[in-house]
């Protein structure tokens, strides 16, 4: 991604005229002409990276789809997540959150999901 975004920041500077002129009579002619190239060195930079990172949001977009049930039961299972920890990871893959003791007692309010140890 580094070696899109050098080639075409090159490839901009490359096909920019140079501003300092001999000719006086038409600086605005070529500032206006070096402006436009530049929107368009910049026009196809975001394209660039638009179409190279299309993928990698697509697959973005379906995980949040997947977990998004999951992550809604989870809230609706604690507080506030200032309450607790920073989570621990075993080494067979569980992932442990645990209460601070200082943290309030929390109640789950009446009717919503069981926890299950």
């Amino acid at each position: 991604m580094k070696q899109t975004i050098a080639l075409t920041f090159a490839a901009a500077l490359f096909f920019t005229p140079a501003v300092a002129e001999d000719n006086p009579d038409a600086p605005d002619a070529e500032m206006s002409e070096g402006l436009d190239l530049m929107e368009e060195g910049a026009r196809m930079l975001m394209r660039g990276l638009i179409d190279e990172l299309e993928p990698t949001l697509d697959a973005l977009r379906d995980s949040f789809q997947d977990m998004g049930p999951a992550f809604g039961t989870f809230l609706e299972q604690v507080d506030d997540l200032r309450n607790y920890q920073a989570p621990e990871f075993l080494p067979n893959g569980d992932i442990i959150m645990r209460r601070r003791p200082d943290a309030p007692i929390w109640e789950p309010e009446p009717g919503g999901a069981e926890i299950e140890l």
